[in-house]
């Protein structure tokens, strides 16, 4: 199926755009690029990611799961009591303080389900990912992972941390919330629905995503602005951006942006839109907290916020029960 292009008349927030083969190989001029848009938008578009099979494959895994009957998708459903991992069904979560329901359902798996399979971590899932998870989700799984690990060690030595304490943070041994995920909003054409979000404006949970987007419909709030932008889908580069994880380790030296999604613009509102996406979030056990004592750079930067309190006293896990639990409408 061929897609309508993306309208040249709306709004768009440029993004550098990073080159992933010279960031992995210690290009000093490209790593200076990513640390720029980390640290003032924190979103970027990534080229070279070497994931696009990998990608198409989970898009259509992701269409077969969602073509399956309600009834069916719904004894997967995550429930009310914070799970992250299973599906979640249109209109079960609220997407601002009046109670407006969302328009997108989605699948998530689990990064422990997806490297323990056929063994159960989490919870067990549809019958097409079940099909697909050694040929489609675990090599998606780890090229998502090699691609946030490559990113999160370039931060590290950036922020003066002892080599390897983002790696410990986010140790792949430990039961985590990173996550794959397939989303699905349905076609919503017309201007009446235009800038109705279907997604509600948030920042990320975790620490990094990496994001595919055939459709536009992603849009930013960049700091310091009062309008949306358009994030524009360029095939073949994904969206990465900084969740509040990696935030608060950083005192805020990497932002963790606002953002939402709307139906996709012009002629693009007639077709169903599809993401995919792989979240990158600490082992459960970690606490949320400015890692100071370990960086002088991310000391002296929390000093200078004494308005902002980085000791959150939360784990991970708790964390993102608590985001997941108080966006669902029950």
């Amino acid at each position: 199926m061929t897609l309508p292009p993306f309208p040249t008349d709306v709004r768009t927030h440029p993004l550098l755009i990073i080159d992933f083969e010279l960031i992995k190989a210690g290009d000093p001029v490209e790593t200076e690029r990513l640390w720029d848009a980390a640290t003032t938008l924190g979103f970027w578009y990534l080229k070279n990611h070497g994931a696009d099979e990998e990608v198409n494959a989970m898009f259509d895994m992701g269409a077969e799961t969602m073509a399956l009957p309600l009834e069916e998708k719904l004894k997967f459903e995550q429930g009310d009591e914070g799970q992250s991992c299973g599906y979640k069904k249109a209109g079960s979560s609220a997407i601002d303080a009046s109670g407006q329901l969302d328009a997108v359902e989605f699948i998530t798996v689990s990064k422990d389900d997806a490297l323990a399979f056929p063994h159960v971590a989490r919870r067990t899932y549809p019958a097409p990912i079940n099909a697909a998870m050694l040929t489609v989700v675990v090599p998606f799984v780890r090229k998502g992972l090699d691609v946030n690990y490559t990113v999160l060690r370039i931060f590290n030595k950036r922020l003066g941390l002892p080599e390897g304490t983002l790696d410990r943070l986010h140790d792949l041994e430990e039961y985590s919330c990173s996550h794959a995920r397939v989303i699905r909003t349905p076609p919503l054409p017309g201007k009446a629905t235009a800038n109705r979000p279907t997604l509600g404006s948030h920042t990320d949970f975790g620490s990094l995503s990496f994001l595919h987007n055939r459709l536009g419909g992603l849009q930013v709030l960049p700091p310091g602005h009062t309008e949306w932008s358009y994030v524009k889908p360029i095939p073949g580069h994904a969206v990465c951006n900084i969740g509040d994880a990696l935030s608060v380790f950083s005192a805020g030296i990497l932002r963790s942006n606002i953002h939402r999604v709307v139906p996709p613009p012009g002629a693009q509102g007639d077709y169903e839109r599809f993401s995919v996406v792989f979240f990158t979030r600490p082992g459960d056990s970690k606490v949320l907290r400015a890692l100071a004592e370990d960086s002088s750079i991310i000391a002296e930067t929390a000093k200078n916020q004494p308005e902002k309190n980085f000791e959150t006293g939360s784990t991970a896990a708790e964390w993102m029960a608590r985001r997941v639990k108080y966006q669902r409408i029950n």
